[in-house]
């Protein structure tokens, strides 16, 4: 694995470690911003377009005002830059972290987005399905919002840290996070997708979970392929009594869930629809 030596911060390249924000920093003291995780496959950025369309939506919502200049290239030239700077020519994850500046609540100095890209090495084993299935539980201390922000991958993500914290002293691979109906939302890292009964079903935005970029593809792919899919809310019992139950974001693609509790799942259908989605991911 390769060391990342470099981050681009507003404009320069930086070496790792380098203090970069204040004390009074709006993202230090409130989580206030968001950040965007990329994959990047041998000289691209998979799901570019999409990855960009979230990013813009999100300045737009949390009301940056971005100068002329902070534009999908702008980004993406950037990220070049520094995957090939680090030397992960291969396969890397990215990160892209927007954030305000200094100020208190009420007293922000301005809304200008700062924006802090991040890469590190990647395993090849994040270019397959997981051959041993995940064991997943239920967090049930935090309860996720559904509102207008709760779609956005923001910097104030206590919520899923602690989940996460959750499940690795209880030895599972992921936690499921639920709102205040009760509802499934999506897990610490992940969206989540259950077949039952042969339709594909994942929870919808109104429910509170992130908009993923790979919840995104893996929809419209589905609908490509007339498979019958439905972002309609679901369960606790639902979800227990899936036949199949998996997991996306933008770094694995598609996970499957072999275990939740005492309830066991298949990865027929999973498997297959890793074979025909993931494994031809458009780069733009």
């Amino acid at each position: 694995m390769v060391d990342s030596l470099f981050l681009f911060s507003d404009g320069k390249f930086l070496r790792t470690g380098k203090p970069i924000i204040s004390p009074n920093n709006r993202s230090f003291r409130y989580g206030d911003g968001f950040f965007e995780t990329i994959k990047w496959n041998s000289g691209k950025i998979l799901l570019e377009q999409y990855h960009m369309e979230r990013l813009f939506h999100s300045l737009e919502i949390l009301q940056f005002n971005p100068p002329k200049y902070f534009n999908p290239s702008y980004i993406s030239q950037a990220i070049h830059a520094l995957v090939q700077k680090n030397q992960h020519h291969h396969l890397a994850r990215v990160r892209v972290t927007i954030y305000r500046g200094d100020g208190g609540i009420y007293d922000v100095q301005n809304h200008f987005p700062h924006i802090l890209i991040q890469t590190w090495d990647l395993n090849e084993s994040n270019n397959r399905l997981n051959e041993n299935g995940l064991e997943i539980g239920i967090f049930t201390k935090a309860i996720k919002s559904a509102d207008h922000f709760s779609m956005i991958k923001s910097n104030n993500y206590l919520p899923y840290l602690m989940a996460a914290i959750w499940a690795k002293d209880h030895k599972l691979n992921d936690a499921v996070l639920l709102n205040n109906n009760g509802h499934v939302v999506d897990s610490t890292i992940a969206n989540i997708f259950i077949i039952s009964n042969g339709i594909i079903k994942t929870p919808p935005i109104f429910d509170g979970p992130v908009a993923g970029v790979m919840r995104k593809h893996v929809i419209t792919q589905l609908k490509k392929h007339e498979f019958e899919v439905a972002e309609s809310s679901i369960s606790l019992v639902e979800l227990e009594k899936a036949s199949e139950i998996f997991l996306t974001n933008a770094i694995y693609g598609i996970r499957w869930v072999k275990k939740l509790g005492e309830n066991e799942y298949k990865n027929d259908l999973t498997l297959h629809l890793y074979t025909k989605i993931i494994n031809f991911l458009p780069v733009s």
